[in-house]
């Protein structure tokens, strides 16, 4: 799914199709993500600690700062008429949780398999 061929710079009508857009662009590069929809807001699960909000206005994520002396998540923000900006910078934050060992030890090989399918292994 080429993303700048169906919206250069138009709003999305929803937040759904904002959410849609972030996952297709995310897909254009090689990057998998779930879709949930909620009421007025939809996520985009790309990564463990990465969850991009939005509104249909615009997308959010926890960058991986904080604040010196309060310590609240300080987080990146993307207008949703640029789903393909949003993308390569989630992408590469991604790639940031992915090169750290503490979170991801296990992830890779979860990684490799395709979403919604889990299988228990006894």
């Amino acid at each position: 799914m080429l993303v700048t061929a169906i919206n250069p710079g138009k709003s999305p009508g929803s937040a759904a199709q904002a959410a849609e857009w972030l996952q297709g662009a995310l897909a254009d590069i090689g990057v998998r993500a779930d879709v949930n929809l909620g009421d007025g807001v939809a996520l985009v699960s790309v990564w463990v600690n990465l969850l991009v909000w939005t509104d249909g206005n615009a997308y959010s994520w926890w960058s991986g700062k904080v604040r010196s002396g309060s310590g609240r998540r300080i987080y990146a923000f993307n207008p949703a008429t640029d789903p393909v900006t949003a993308a390569r910078r989630v992408a590469a934050r991604r790639e940031e949780l992915r090169q750290d060992p503490e979170r991801s030890s296990d992830l890779h090989d979860l990684a490799d398999e395709p979403h919604g399918r889990s299988e228990v292994r006894g």
